[in-house]
């Protein structure tokens, strides 16, 4: 039998391997890659796929958020373009329109202080008439009184009663 078993061994000087138990192992390991492909690498690909769609679909997301996102930010930028040129505009409306008032105020001040020096000189002008008609009445009275006195004592009342009123119609006269 020997010679039988001498064939199933290899190596028999060092130890020798045992082609029989090599050939159950073999067997085994089969039998265990078997179960390890239907149970555990099947779930473990499957999972490694799930994950893989999720990874791919959360890059998607990512991806339409970042678009959105430059989007929004294109459009803000716009819409602050169109807020700054309203407010530009606002602003030179609002510089012409108080250039406008300023002139107006400035004309209606001018028109004002003549109107108001217009007014003064007619007011002056009354005055001074008022003044001249109120000094040529004591003028008036004046000369009479003096002129009473010198001729009183070489003209009768009646005489000199005619003389002041031939006098007072010549003032009137002038007037």
């Amino acid at each position: 039998m020997q010679a039988y078993t001498g064939w199933l061994v290899i190596g028999a000087e060092a130890g020798g391997l045992m082609i029989g138990d090599m050939l159950v192992q073999l067997v085994f390991f089969l039998i265990l890659l078997a179960l390890l492909g239907k149970f555990a690498w099947g779930p473990l690909m499957d999972m490694l796929k799930e994950r893989e769609s999720y990874i791919s679909n959360e890059i998607d997301t990512a991806e339409k958020s970042r678009e959105e996102a430059v989007r929004m930010q294109r459009e803000a930028s716009e819409e602050l373009k169109k807020t700054r040129q309203e407010a530009h505009t606002i602003i030179e409306d609002a510089k012409k329109t108080a250039g406008q008032q300023e002139r107006a105020i400035i004309e209606s001040a001018r028109e004002e202080a003549e109107r108001l020096k217009q007014s003064a000189r007619q007011e002056i002008e009354q005055e001074k008439e008022k003044a001249v008609q109120a000094l040529k009445d004591q003028v008036a009275s004046l000369s009479v009184l003096v002129a009473s006195k010198v001729i009183e004592k070489e003209l009768s009342e009646q005489d000199q009663q005619q003389l002041i009123n031939d006098y007072i119609k010549e003032v009137g006269e002038e007037r």
